[in-house]
């Protein structure tokens, strides 16, 4: 290794000796991170017994990533290697928050699907600092608050304007860019400036200590009940809906008591229940929604309840019941044996009609809420999933779901088959259900008037005869008149207002008319 005689290294001597390129060590020794100790009369470098360890040192720090100018200061005793380190550490942290940030970005635009001509606008509302992301949210406060006094309000917005994280996972990043481009829109800061409006009249100076959380409390409840009268097939503009609303107006009267707004109700009337309406209108508004699962999903906040299908319920529950009424008063409870038979003479009339539905007829409109007949067969078939499923105790909540998969016609004769066996192998027909004691045969009733109805509407959908079964019909509009009698027609409910039946119109025919169709 001593090439020299002098105890000095040659640079091939030390390239050999530290496994680092003779090319390597000319280029660090010309930066000046190895001078060499003294060179040979011709001209070639020679290097001291401390070369190798200091070139160990050079490596390492390279290696790390250190700059030149900073190694030299260190071999110089210049600075510190733990200075060194601290600096270079904090420079590398920058770096990866940097090449996060575009991770981010790049998976953001890929999940979302930017176009090209996007693309400026998702990265520069990616680069945001946290102050210039706070001053977008404080302008669109600012914007659309503009002279409401409504002080709680709008320091609530402040509160939560965005603070994304240093690493911000693609959808946080994706929610906030969703975000800025969602309060620019005129008519969400038209719906803020309505429900700040709102709050500004309703909410007192000083709320009481449990007011937050007497407001989840009833929010919950009506969730609650909410779902489980979509479980349990209860309309929301039947009379089996008025002791739910009734029970929901009475668990939020307290939480108005005492809360410093004017002439706060004091008990059921026709005022409360405009002014709990008003409320579950303001909250369920759906631009500020959206606001604010954005908000949550960019700054990691658990996400706020949605009131959802539920949520619709109580609102139309509340405006099919505007003021209280005379309680529940179910029909006369009908021949166990009897209900079952109509259900099966309905069911096969019906069950024919689905059967001779041909797949380019799924997608053609139908008489009933705008549904086409896919969608139309898929209602029948949950509503006879649904009573089976109370038969079992085993309520269902997949009311949105699709039903009918790749064979409609198959789908929809399960679905009768599995009711039937409940008919008539689980003592559903002597029994009773739900905290109004609704005897079972009652269900079977209802069932075969729901069946009979839309089997109607499936008829003049596929301009197919209407007079559907008969031999029963008209034992099932008796059967509506006394289920659905008292059921107030409003606007958006499940009924129009009734119609005149043509002089020598089928049963199904008549059952139609009287059900608005």
């Amino acid at each position: 290794m001593n090439e020299d005689g002098d105890g000095l290294l040659t640079i091939g001597a030390l390239a050999r000796l530290t496994g680092v390129t003779v090319k390597t060590v000319r280029r660090w020794s010309d930066e000046g991170l190895l001078p060499p100790a003294a060179r040979t009369p011709a001209g070639y470098r020679l290097y001291g017994p401390d070369a190798p360890a200091r070139l160990e040192t050079v490596r390492t720090l390279r290696e790390l990533g250190i700059g030149t100018a900073e190694i030299r200061a260190v071999l110089h005793s210049e600075r510190t290697v733990a200075d060194t380190a601290r600096h270079w550490a904090d420079a590398l942290d920058a770096q990866i928050r940097a090449l996060r940030l575009r991770r981010a970005v790049l998976l953001a635009v890929a999940a979302r699907g930017t176009a090209a001509e996007e693309l400026p606008d998702v990265h520069r509302l990616a680069r945001l600092t946290a102050a210039e992301r706070r001053r977008i949210v404080e302008e669109f406060v600012t914007d659309a608050l503009d002279g409401v006094d409504a002080p709680a309000y709008r320091a609530g917005l402040l509160a939560a304007a965005p603070d994304l994280p240093e690493d911000p996972a693609p959808e946080q990043l994706g929610a906030w860019i969703d975000l800025a481009g969602h309060v620019q829109r005129p008519e969400v800061r038209a719906a803020l400036r309505r429900l700040a409006e709102y709050s500004g009249r309703v909410t007192p100076a000083v709320p009481s200590a449990t007011a937050a959380e007497d407001a989840a409390r009833v929010a919950h409840l009506m969730r609650e009940r909410g779902a489980a009268a979509l479980a349990a097939g209860l309309a929301a503009d039947s009379p089996a809906a008025e002791p739910v609303v009734a029970e929901l107006v009475a668990a939020w009267l307290p939480t108005q008591a005492g809360g410093g707004t004017a002439d706060p109700p004091e008990r059921d009337d026709a005022c409360a229940r405009r002014a709990l309406l008003e409320q579950l209108e303001a909250a369920a508004e759906p631009h500020i929604e959206r606001y604010w699962r954005l908000m949550c999903a960019a700054t990691g906040r658990p996400q706020p309840p949605r009131w959802g299908a539920a949520g619709a319920w109580t609102a139309a529950a509340l405006r099919a019941h505007p003021e209280p009424g005379p309680g529940l008063v179910l029909p006369p409870v009908p021949d166990a044996q009897r209900a079952l038979y109509v259900y099966e003479r309905v069911a096969a009339h019906v069950t024919a009609l689905v059967d001779a539905v041909p797949g380019e007829a799924l997608e053609r409109p139908t008489p009933c809420d705008g549904w086409t007949v896919r969608q139309l067969i898929d209602h029948m078939t949950w509503e006879n999933l649904m009573i089976t499923a109370i038969a079992r105790d085993t309520p269902r909540t997949d009311q949105d779901a699709d039903h009918l998969g790749a064979d409609h016609a198959a789908a929809f004769r399960d679905s009768v088959a599995g009711l039937l066996a409940v008919f008539t192998g689980s003592g559903m027909l002597e029994r009773t259900y739900g905290p109004y004691e609704a005897p079972g045969a009652l269900f079977a009733q209802q069932a075969a008037v729901e069946l009979l109805a839309h089997g109607w509407d499936l008829a003049r959908a596929l301009g197919a005869p209407t007079g559907l079964a008969p031999e029963v019909a008209d034992e099932v509009l008796a059967a509506a008149r006394g289920i659905y009698g008292a059921a107030p027609r409003t606007e958006g409910g499940s009924f129009a207002p009734e119609r005149s039946a043509a002089d020598g119109a089928s049963g199904a025919d008549r059952l139609a008319a009287y059900l608005g169709r």
